[in-house]
């Protein structure tokens, strides 16, 4: 599985202060280019960094310890093709300075600590022997023992063909490693660097709780070339870079090199679990919770639909970015792509981390057609319960923001399973066995925003609706026709004083005069002020288990129409 190494990526021209860029082929300034990170200025092309070079940038200085532990490859098959593999590996160590392919120790990133280990592709391609495979587990296994987050930093072109057997078993060594971090609740961050191929990245390098990527790497299994051949195809423009990934939902984030600190150093802050907190507006006096229906102001039920779906109305992110003092977004489902109109992230709120998911609409034709008016694909909902999942295993909240027309009907959905996608995010917050407030801020639609509300505590802002469909298509199934859309509406009792009447939502919003779009920073402080106040509660029963006050909560709801026979007379 390994890939031809490539020429280095800057290559010497006559002046000795100058290089030429792989990417454009334009000359470069070293002493310009070092400043800029090896980043060509023309084309924005990373070149490929040594593991050295590749800590210095990333840690803060001074704070790397190497491991104590040095681990060489050997001969163990006395395997020779142009040459013995014990010249190669002689040749390499002399040409790097290095033991073997990678260089491993703890650190720190803006003073979290970190344990890290960096792949340099230099010393045979960065190619998976038994000395890399040992080094990426043990430093997996110190992470645990510290229980401090592990960075992987890879480039490599796969496994090392020169050890046979033995190299592809450090798949398997790795990959038990990774797991046992998991099973642990020990973070880890994979950051995919230019090249990563074959047993690398079908093993560790694609299981880290966190997939970070490098502007413009090429990652994938296969190599292209053996790809284009396989199949006697043309490759398409950017297959298997780091962008073309994203989009496919294969990573959280794809970052430029003079981001990647910063990133990471945001990302460590929310996995420890006590992120910085901003000063926020005080909420209002005014802006407890409600649990009492007659507090409420009774509506026309077709009015209430109306000021839900108004776009000037906050959207997930408009709340998000009023109510956390940090967020980063994480991206894709692992599967298939990443859906646009889900959104997630660990957020800093009220001095704890979230994991924090919402259905994202839109305020201009523009913004709801690239986000399919909030309607998910199945994409959407695994990306949503693959990051709660996550959350679980850290010990981080999850909070959900409801705001969807229903899941989109679409034939692409129904062939990607769109039921056994929302039945599956169901399940999943049933069986979470952290804390899990949900909020409806808009419309409530059906199945496709149940996927996303089944928690402890459910909140409802007063002008948003919740309902079993929409009006419309009741009307529709109903009648016809949707012209009876106002009717039927009332019929569904979908306003939050209904609501709160029959037990579907605990407690109600108040908004300002003229709804959350009249006042928007109103409305988001008291829309933190309610989520913190829930997520102080009372803590899950036990630990391990789902929580069985989310269990009884839902257990209850239409017990007793069922048992009487409702209004069926």
């Amino acid at each position: 599985m390994t890939t031809t190494a490539e020429p280095p990526v800057l290559l010497p021209v006559d002046e000795p202060k100058w290089a030429r860029c792989r990417g454009c082929g334009r000359p470069a300034y070293l002493p310009r280019l070092r400043r800029d990170l090896g980043v060509c200025r023309e084309c924005g092309h990373h070149g490929r960094l040594s593991a050295a070079d590749r800590l210095d940038q990333l840690l803060d200085p001074g704070s790397f310890t190497p491991a104590g532990t040095r681990h060489r490859s050997v001969d163990v098959l006395g395997f020779t093709d142009s040459r013995p593999y014990g010249d190669r590996l002689r040749a390499a160590r002399e040409r790097t300075g290095l033991d073997d392919a990678v260089l491993s120790g703890t650190g720190e990133i803006a003073g979290r600590p970190v344990l890290v280990a960096v792949m340099d592709f230099a010393f045979m391609g960065g190619s998976m022997g038994a000395a890399v495979g040992e080094a990426v587990t043990e430093a997996a296994e110190r992470a645990l023992d510290l229980r401090i987050p592990l960075l992987v930093v890879t480039a490599s072109g796969g496994a090392r063909m020169q050890e046979g057997a033995v190299s592809l078993m450090q798949m398997a060594k790795t990959s038990q490693a990774f797991a046992r971090l998991r099973r642990h609740g020990v973070p880890s961050i994979c950051l995919l660097t230019d090249p990563t191929y074959g047993g690398v990245t079908a093993s560790f390098a694609t299981l880290g709780d966190i997939l970070v990527a490098e502007s413009g790497a090429a990652i994938g299994f296969a190599g292209p070339e053996v790809i284009a051949k396989a199949t006697g195809k043309r490759l398409p423009e950017g297959f298997q870079r780091a962008e073309h990934l994203l989009e496919h939902g294969m990573l959280d984030r794809v970052e430029p090199r003079a981001g990647l600190r910063g990133l990471l150093g945001r990302l460590l802050a929310l996995l420890a679990g006590d992120p910085a907190t901003d000063d926020v507006p005080a909420a209002p006096a005014d802006a407890e919770p409600l649990t009492d229906p007659e507090a409420l102001t009774a509506r026309p039920a077709w009015d209430t639909v109306r000021t839900a779906r108004d776009p000037r109305r906050p959207t997930t992110l408009d709340h998000v970015g009023m109510i956390a003092d940090d967020f980063v977004e994480l991206h894709g489902d692992r599967l298939y792509a990443d859906d646009p109109s889900v959104v997630g992230g660990l957020a800093a709120l009220g001095g704890r981390t979230v994991m924090l998911i919402g259905h994202q609409k839109g305020h201009d034709t523009q913004e709801l057609v690239r986000r399919n008016f909030g309607m998910p694909q199945p994409e959407g909902y695994r990306k949503a319960l693959r990051l709660m999942r996550l959350a679980d295993r850290l010990g981080i909240p999850v909070v959900t923001l409801v705001d969807t027309q229903g899941a989109f009907p679409g034939l692409g959905a129904e062939e990607r399973g769109q039921a056994w996608a929302i039945a599956e995010s169901i399940l999943g917050m049933a069986e979470l066995t952290v804390p899990v407030v949900s909020v409806i801020l808009g419309e409530g639609g059906s199945g496709g925003a149940l996927a996303l509300a089944v928690a402890d505590r459910v909140l409802m802002l007063e002008n948003a609706c919740y309902s079993v469909i929409s009006p419309e298509s009741c009307s529709t199934i109903l009648f016809g026709d949707p012209a009876h859309a106002a009717q039927v509406a009332e019929a569904l009792r979908l306003t939050a004083p209904e609501l709160l009447r029959l037990g579907v939502v605990d407690a109600v919003l108040p908004e300002p005069p003229g709804g959350a779009q009249a006042a928007p920073a109103v409305m988001a402080a008291t829309l933190r002020h309610a989520i913190v106040r829930a997520l102080d509660g009372p803590p899950a029963d036990r630990p391990g288990e789902p929580a069985r006050s989310r269990y009884e909560r839902f257990r209850r709801l239409g017990t007793a129409s069922a048992r009487t026979g409702g209004h069926d007379d």
